[in-house]
């Protein structure tokens, strides 16, 4: 089931409504979010509700383990085994489903072996990669005893599979999301306008935005494919255009996520702060997918050293250099981390490197650090560079292989790259460039606020009601007819 589906839009009401009458009720109101998330997540495939039930089973059950062991000071160095047995099993689950074949195929690619007789072909879980990561913070945090293992299966189940964020985010943790299921909630009616503001931005940005961006970036991608020449151009706009296609599209689903959240009095972390107005990379990186980033700081970059790692320091001419280094070492573990996370294709890992080797000249040069909110022409100027930066790296990530990407790039170092690009119909460009515009404009304003239509929150009633029904009209007449799969699903 997706958001913007005939089917969310009565599945929703009916489970909001169900919900509440349950308040009175928490284990009972609980049991219904596990029902309704596994409606939700079935209604792709409902074979897959075994392995997420599974993983949730596992990590509630090693959270018990690790905490008996933790408290019992004979068995302490147990915990450590109940630890890397959770993760051992739910990694072990995520590879056979998402990097066997890669990998088998990759490896025998390397010495002209066949490898199709080895291969699975099994189909790839939808959101796997999400609810796996939110499990394993689970049992991690127990084992570093940043919470207590909860004794209730309902609570952590829900949990794990809450639906506005299982397919596609925010990666929650433990520590925020399940207190919030082991106490009562209360209906906040300001919070629920808020949710619902919310979900409409969201909605506009998948809808108007990121699924018109898809018509003409896959349109050029397949002239690519077929043998074509696209002007470079044309080239240089379809990049641009798959850079808001898949922001509006993942901030799109994480504001529907949030904004959905809080109609069930839950609140949901940002996943999303604006990052095209970033004046670095480092910067961008602070305001991209933030679940998924914080998780590895938190769980491999800082165990590994982060930024301050120890080392000797009675060879004073060596600490910074050496430091700098480690630091290194540790940007360029995470980021090939992160590559591999999005999928098993040489082109993710290929874009986690180069990002990580934007992040060499920083660290080498210190400028990690935070800017001022300002708008300055040389922050300007800032923005717009490292926005190039990131629409280079989106080529990679878009591209079916590393050899395509290449074409790609050298295509646009052509003549024809001064030459006027190709143009779709007018009908095409003008709620395209109107919606771009007004996504833009409305991150800006609601920048410190964490939304676009945050904005508007304290203006007088007319004017948010006026904007509300542009809005659902922009919606109603220029979204894409095509349906468009949200991005990060395959993920």
């Amino acid at each position: 089931m997706v958001f913007n589906s005939i089917h969310f839009a009565i599945f929703l009401p009916i489970v909001f409504a169900i919900y509440w009458l349950l308040r009175r009720n928490l284990r009972l109101q609980n049991l219904f979010v596990v029902l309704a998330s596994y409606v939700f997540y079935g209604w792709w495939d409902w074979h897959f509700l075994i392995l997420i039930a599974f993983t949730s089973f596992c990590s509630w059950g090693s959270g018990l383990l690790i905490g008996k062991s933790l408290a019992q000071p004979s068995i302490k160095g147990r915990s450590k085994f109940w630890l890397w047995l959770n993760i051992a099993i739910n990694l072990g689950i995520l590879v056979v489903f998402k990097y066997y074949d890669f990998f088998v195929s990759s490896f025998a690619g390397m010495f002209g072996i066949d490898a199709s007789h080895h291969l699975l072909n099994v189909i790839l879980p939808v959101g796997i990669s999400f609810y796996t990561f939110q499990a394993l913070s689970y049992s991690i945090d127990v084992y570093r005893g940043r919470i207590a293992p909860t004794k209730d299966p309902i609570a952590f189940f829900a949990y794990v599979a809450f639906f506005p964020q299982l397919v596609a985010g925010p990666i929650e943790r433990a520590t925020n999301l399940l207190p919030q299921f082991e106490k009562a909630r209360t209906f906040d009616y300001h919070e629920a306008v808020e949710g619902s503001r919310r979900i409409l931005w969201g909605l506009f940005k998948k809808m108007v935005v990121a699924d018109n961006c898809a018509i003409y970036v896959d349109q050029v991608w397949n002239q690519m494919a077929d043998g074509a020449n696209p002007s470079g151009s044309t080239l240089v706009l379809a990049a641009i255009l798959f850079a808001f296609q898949i922001y509006g599209d993942f901030s799109g689903y994480s504001d529907i996520a949030i904004g959905t959240a809080k109609l069930f009095g839950i609140n949901l972390k940002d996943n999303f702060l604006t990052p095209y107005f970033s004046r670095s990379v480092a910067e961008f990186w602070k305001r991209w997918h933030i679940s998924l980033n914080t998780w590895f700081v938190d769980y491999v970059y800082i165990p590994l050293g982060g930024s301050r790692p120890k080392v000797d320091e009675s060879r004073e001419s060596r600490v910074e250099r050496t430091i700098k280094l480690i630091t290194i070492r540790n940007t360029f573990v995470i980021f090939l981390l992160s590559g591999l996370w999005h999928g098993a294709n040489w082109t993710y890992v290929t874009w986690g490197l180069y990002h990580a080797l934007l992040f060499v000249p920083l660290i080498l040069m210190g400028a990690t650090k935070k800017y001022r909110d300002t708008a300055t022409w040389r922050q300007i100027s800032q923005m717009l560079l490292t926005f190039g930066l990131v629409v280079i790296g989106w080529i990679i990530f878009r591209a079916p292989s590393i050899a395509e990407a290449c074409q790609f790039m050298a295509a646009i170092c052509d003549k024809s790259l001064l030459s006027a690009p190709w143009l779709m119909n007018r009908a095409f460009y003008v709620p395209l460039f109107i919606g771009l515009m007004i996504m833009l404009v409305g991150d800006w304003f609601g920048r410190e606020k964490g939304f676009g239509l945050a904005w508007i929150s304290d203006k007088p009633a007319v004017v948010r009601i006026a904007v509300y029904y542009a809005i659902v009209v922009m919606i109603y007449f220029w979204q894409c007819q095509e349906t468009i799969q949200f991005i990060y699903f395959q993920f």
